[in-house]
């Protein structure tokens, strides 16, 4: 178990607040009060819509990259022709030295799982690809530095294509469904982040990727649970999570967690999510940089990273060599995470959705994203469905370590003046959240 100041605590041995729980909670609940009326009562059948969840990390890029580097360059070359390849239009080529934006995209495609795995995550019902978890992870060579930012799935954006089915405004995973290409375009007209490169990961792919190392290990500080994605941890403390478990545990979006002789619900829906696919990402790049040292184990990884990975066509191996050689020792600890700020609102026809908040999310964004910006030339609705260009603000110098919740203030030079104090938190999850451990 971790010491009281790895987990915030109470004096009375609860649990201490953190910044914003009771506003992630409502949003949480808002969302899904419609979709999943008794959410923590009844699981909903597997062939449901509602479990399209997964996880997608450039962790299993750079891992790819760290092993191929001790593998010779001819073997690698073989290897990485068999990672399937998409092509992704409007793509900003990269410049030397300077950061790079990575879209990761979570596919929930059954494709490459076979047999119990397969039945597990409702293969049989389920059909297609969606996408419910968006992120976008900046790479700075220069500065050594790795931040995520995560785009919650029913975030309302402005659509670029497709409006006769979904209207003009409509929920961000929408776009994906015509593949990765729009879905990269419309982040980029409706909040001006430029992307680089896209990967994508679907349930094999992140079920291969954490079975050829062996698992990950998480310390769990209470025995958790989730009816929908099929999470079963019975015990507490620092365990090895495999196969269909460490989906579920990427996948659980209705955590519930022992404590006190009862069963309680995280009410904060896919804001919770987010938190345990990041921790989840962290053990995964400790997990492989400890565990690939010897050409069997090399091979094993690279031989499953192809059954559920996606790269795009423009992403080469000498770019993926040289980031492994630039973070080859980088601390997964020191990845900042973030979600993009909104807010919860009900229009028609849409129900319960969530809205860019203004002017914490252009600030969030203006702090990882600086000068790289570009003007949005289709900027996403506020809660009126009215299209304002996003307010101006000026980057703030304030450092914070990566697993604190934080708050940054900020001046806002939006049309109509005056100051604007806006909270942006660095997401590092709750105190009943499992976290990366070493047995």
């Amino acid at each position: 178990m971790p010491s009281n100041s790895e987990r915030p605590s109470g004096p009375d041995g609860g649990h201490r607040r953190i910044a914003n729980e009771e506003r992630l909670k409502a949003l949480g609940q808002a969302i899904d009060s419609r979709q999943n009326p008794g959410a923590a009562r009844r699981p909903r059948r597997s062939g449901h819509r509602g479990r399209n969840v997964t996880i997608v990390s450039l962790a299993v890029v750079v891992v790819l990259a760290l092993v191929v580097v001790g593998g010779g360059y001819l073997y690698a070359q073989w290897r990485f022709g068999q990672i399937p390849k998409v092509h992704v239009a409007g793509e900003q080529p990269t410049v030397s030295g300077q950061p790079i934006n990575i879209l990761e995209i979570g596919s929930d495609s059954r494709a490459g799982l076979t047999g119990a795995l397969a039945n597990q995550t409702g293969a049989s019902t389920v059909a297609g690809q969606r996408s419910d978890v968006v992120k976008i992870m900046r790479v700075d060579p220069a500065a050594g530095t790795i931040t995520v930012l995560s785009i919650p799935r029913d975030t309302v954006v402005t659509l670029l294509a497709n409006q006769s089915l979904y209207g003009k405004f409509n929920r961000i995973n929408v776009n994906y469904g015509n593949g990765p290409s729009l879905l990269a375009q419309t982040i980029t007209a409706n909040l001006g982040i430029p992307i680089n490169h896209v990967v994508q990961v679907s349930f094999g792919g992140l079920i291969n990727a954490a079975d050829a190392i062996g698992g990950v290990y998480l310390d769990f500080p209470y025995p958790a649970k989730d009816a929908y994605s099929g999470l079963n941890i019975p015990h507490a403390g620092c365990q090895l999570v495999t196969g269909f478990q460490a989906l579920a545990v990427a996948r659980s979006r209705h955590f519930q967690w022992f404590q006190n002789g009862v069963w309680n619900y995280d009410g904060t829906s896919d804001f919770g999510r987010i938190d345990r696919q990041n921790a989840f990402i962290r053990a995964l790049i400790s997990r492989a940089k400890s565990e690939i040292t010897n050409p069997i184990a090399l091979n094993d990884f690279l031989s499953k990273i192809p059954q559920g990975i996606t790269l795009d066509s423009g992403f080469s191996l000498n770019e993926l060599v040289g980031l492994a050689w630039k973070f080859h020792s980088f601390n997964p600890a020191n990845m900042r995470t973030y979600t993009l700020p909104t807010v919860a609102a009900t229009v028609n026809p849409l129900g319960d959705v969530l809205f860019v908040d203004q002017p914490a999310a252009q600030q969030l964004l203006v702090n990882i994203f600086g000068s790289s910006l570009i003007t949005p030339t289709n900027p996403p609705p506020n809660a009126q469905l009215q299209t304002p260009p996003p307010p101006v603000v000026t980057t703030t110098t304030t450092t914070v370590p990566a697993s604190t919740t934080t708050t940054h203030r900020a001046t806002s030079a939006a049309s109509g003046g005056g100051t604007t104090t806006t909270t942006i938190p660095q997401t590092s999850g709750q105190y009943f959240d499992p976290v990366p451990c070493h047995p």
